[in-house]
């Protein structure tokens, strides 16, 4: 008994962080209807910032609390309020964009301020102060106090929103902004004031957590998913649920510590239950409708038979130029971009198309990896149709909670999934199920080969290459005609509005299966191309925050265009790798870009995407054969020079990017229309001959002058 005691005491203090962190969630939530991803980032950031105070400058512990609570962190909540403003009249999937950008962001700009090989940590308050005794049960003064902050928030907000003129106009922007702003309220005062405040109960969140951790910025960030499933016990609405849920969730991690049994398979549990939790309580609980949805839809592309085989083919022939030009070490890493590229392609049926947000590709490409090198050892090529087939069977799996969930819940719980499989499936052993014997990462990594084709085995990275982007190709086009068919325009349908799809006869349950597993089959595709081309992999790769910035870049390059497939994976494996190797000092530096274009995207600078920057500027190029024979031709002369080593590698690319950039421009200029020549009133006829419109320039002419 004293022990089920002392695990609760530590339950409850834990669970009092959980109930501060989520409050501070639900209260942005409900006042700007804005959930945010990185409201885990926000209070590891501000952890951090502490850590610097204290230990790193040296500053006493009662001013470096109060710099970072009444300095760092209101302004850090003013930042919050100001980049997430634009988004208040868009869509669920661009303010998920968002967050989500902060979310990498901050934690890359925490890993390149603060280097994660250096070890940190933080003492825990009133260390040197003897502990409290309640009969057999001990508890820490920094327990107690994290219980005592916990009680005094929720006090704090009940007067804040019941008992102050701020809290109400907060509590009425939420009922309707509109009719605030008509009573002569102020909206967004009441916004800041809310991000804010939030902000501030993360950093407290921070701050009390971190001496219990280890201070590192992913697993600081990550810690945010015991919160979600704490806002999402009051539904994102209700504070006092939100601490109710705190302390289950709380409570049921602090148990699992102390009672589950020692086991090979079940430490990874207890890592993973904040998120078996989370996807629970999406499942179980109702959700009211998200304030905003759907607000702004893009149009999705509509390829050409002609352009989409072109194009397939372009990616084929720059993956054999590639194979050709690059040495062994180089295409190991930089050939990634055909693998990257069908993983990328992945979103474009799921959330191009048919609208259904997925934070867990990644993994699930992890799964398609281990299914080929499992059954595929020796190369056998029907063991990539099978990796497919299982990670479509995964897909189908995700489907059937999808039924329920929608928007930011959706997203939720994919993300819950990937959380689940990141900490917990893929660090499992070999197990059987029905005397199969199923085997993941063995709790290591796994090896791969690549497929063997007509009786003849890939071996050489040269050859998966080129493999990689015949696949690329073959992916894209087979995307591009599915977004031709029927089945595409009902999936697009599907994402206008699914009552709509759904009151016209179409089968909800039928459409998400089938496009959540043919998206993971592609997935699962990507990633066992993803293990030939690296040999071996293990499950980190895999993870959740891995999967990060691939979302964030297939966003910006368009999510329903084809193409966002090779521009992921030329964006994530070239720029990003190329830059560190030519400018060391920008190392950390470069990995923060997808996060800045995606906020850049979801501010409305991109508009539709890249991609659709890109095609408007290659319109007169595409049509005018004379460029295109001038690009290809110079292309194909500087590929001849390089293999004949006429030109290094540096001149060849220099001279390639010139071609891209020079002829767009050049065949815009040489197919602009001329134009009109301006000529005085009183020459008409003369200069150039009559015509019936120049009568009315003629009468407007004598009207002005007289």
């Amino acid at each position: 008994m004293e022990q089920f005691i002392a695990f609760g005491i530590v339950g409850l203090s834990t669970a009092a962080i959980y109930a501060i962190i989520g409050s501070g969630l639900v209260l942005t939530f409900t006042t700007t209807g804005v959930f945010n991803f990185a409201h885990g980032a926000a209070g590891m950031m501000s952890a951090f910032v502490y850590w610097q105070f204290t230990v790193g400058w040296g500053v006493p512990t009662p001013i470096a609390v109060a710099l970072v609570l009444l300095v760092f962190a209101p302004l850090f909540g003013l930042a919050f309020a100001k980049a997430l403003a634009p988004t208040q009249g868009l869509g669920d999937a661009e303010k998920l964009v968002m967050t989500v950008a902060l979310l990498s962001g901050l934690m890359l700009t925490a890993r390149w301020i603060w280097s994660p090989d250096v070890a940190r940590t933080l003492p825990r308050f009133f260390a040197d102060q003897r502990p409290l005794q309640l009969g057999s049960v001990t508890i820490t003064w920094h327990q107690a106090l994290t219980m005592i902050v916990a009680v005094a928030v929720a006090v704090a907000l009940r007067i804040l929103l019941y008992r102050t003129r701020t809290g109400a106009e907060m509590r009425a922007t939420v009922d309707d902004r509109a009719l605030v702003g008509l009573t002569g309220a102020d909206p967004q005062r009441a916004n800041r004031v809310a991000w804010m405040l939030g902000i501030e109960l993360a950093a407290v969140g921070g701050i009390l957590i971190a001496p219990m951790v280890a201070l590192d910025a992913a697993q600081l960030s990550l810690l945010i998913v015991s919160a979600y499933s704490a806002a999402i016990f009051g539904r994102l609405r209700s504070l006092p649920m939100t601490f109710l849920g705190a302390i289950v969730v709380g409570c049921l991690e602090s148990y699992l510590t102390g009672y589950l049994p020692q086991n090979e398979y079940l430490p990874g549990l207890r890592l993973a239950a904040p998120a078996l939790l989370l996807l629970v309580a999406l499942l179980l609980f109702p959700h009211g409708r998200l304030r905003g949805r759907d607000r702004r839809l893009s149009p999705v592309p509509l390829p050409t038979v002609r352009g989409s085989a072109v194009f397939a083919v372009v990616v084929a022939v720059v993956g054999v130029m590639l194979a050709t030009l690059l040495s062994e070490s180089d295409l190991i890493t930089y050939g990634l971009i055909f693998a990257f590229g069908v993983i990328a392609l992945s979103f474009v049926p799921l959330a191009g198309f048919a609208g259904q947000i997925s934070l867990c590709q990644l993994s699930i490409a992890g799964i398609g990896a281990v299914a080929y090198a499992h059954l595929g050892p020796d190369g056998q090529w029907w063991a990539l149709l099978a990796a497919m087939a299982i990670a479509g069977a995964v897909g189908a799996l995700i489907a059937l909670p999808a039924l329920r969930l929608s928007g930011v819940y959706l997203a939720l719980g994919t993300a819950a999934f990937a959380v689940i499989l990141d900490r917990w499936i893929f660090t499992l052993p070999s197990f059987e199920v029905f005397g199969v014997r199923i085997a993941l990462f063995e709790q290591g990594s796994v090896d791969l080969v690549g497929p063997s084709l007509f009786g003849t085995p890939l071996t050489s990275t040269t050859q998966v290459t080129i493999f990689a982007a015949v696949v690329l190709g073959l992916a894209g086009f087979g995307v591009a005609m599915l977004r031709r068919s029927r089945l595409g325009r009902r999936l697009i349908a599907l994402r206008d509005s699914e009552a709509a799809y759904a009151t016209l006869g179409g089968n909800l349950l039928a459409a998400k299966m089938l496009v959540f597993s043919l998206s993971a089959a592609i997935a699962g595709l990507g990633g066992a191309l993803y293990g030939m081309q690296l040999r071996s992999v293990t499950a980190e790769q895999f993870g959740f925050v891995a999967g990060l910035p691939i979302f964030l870049i297939v966003v910006i390059a368009g999510l329903g265009a084809v193409g966002s497939g090779l521009f992921t994976g030329a964006a994530y494996s070239g720029p990003l790798n190329a830059l560190p190797v030519l400018f060391p000092a920008l190392t950390n530096l470069v990995h923060v870009v997808p996060a800045l274009g995606a906020i850049a995207f979801s501010g409305g600078f991109l508009g539709q995407g890249a991609l659709a920057h890109l095609r408007h500027q290659w319109a007169a190029a595409l049509r005018d054969r004379v460029a295109m024979a001038v690009l290809v031709g110079g292309l194909v002369l500087l590929w001849a020079a390089r293999l004949g080593d006429v030109v290094n590698g540096y001149v060849f690319t220099a001279g390639a990017l010139i071609a891209v950039i020079v002829v767009p421009r050049w065949a815009t200029s040489r197919n602009r229309p001329p134009e009109p020549v301006v000529v005085p009133v009183e020459w008409l006829g003369i200069d150039r001959p009559w015509t019936t419109a120049d009568k009315e320039v003629l009468d407007r002419g004598i009207a002005t002058r007289s």
